[in-house]
């Protein structure tokens, strides 16, 4: 059977076509493509977004930095040594972007200037850390992307 170029370039396409279905049909079926790149509520954390800014805005002016250092006993979170730690409330968020399951939150409670999270909760690879902290009726926020 004689084939012209008419036949070769329909037969082109179909395989084409063909080509992107099954990427398109394996991609969709493959749990290792899930990837959660928003967090619940989404467009609640939007609107306060302000707040964020401002609390943030709030640390740098006040000298309240915090610092995170990785140890071997797990990630150590340092707050300014010019807080009473027994007046320092608030909430730690890590977020993983890979993956849901791995996102934790807890609160602080502190004894010393350092929070310590244990190394058996976090993974190798890229984590969000968020420190949301009260000091006396003020709100710090602190930010960082941090690869472990």
């Amino acid at each position: 059977m004689k084939i012209n170029w008419g036949t070769g370039i329909v037969l082109a396409f179909i395989a084409f076509i063909a080509f992107i279905l099954y990427f398109v049909v394996r991609m969709s079926t493959d749990n290792r493509a899930d990837h959660d790149l928003v967090t619940e509520e989404y467009y609640k954390q939007e609107l306060a977004y302000q707040e964020e800014i401002d609390a943030e805005k709030r640390a740098s002016m006040m000298n309240a930095k915090l610092k995170i250092i990785k140890t071997e006993d797990g990630l150590k979170v340092v707050f300014p040594e010019q807080f009473d730690v027994k007046d320092i409330t608030g909430k730690v968020s890590l977020y993983r972007p890979s993956n849901r399951q791995l996102d934790f939150n807890f609160p602080i409670s502190l004894s010393n200037t350092y929070l310590l999270i244990p190394d058996n909760r976090l993974l190798d690879g890229r984590w969000d850390i968020t420190v949301k902290w009260n000091y006396k009726g003020k709100v710090f926020l602190h930010k960082e992307k941090l690869s472990y």
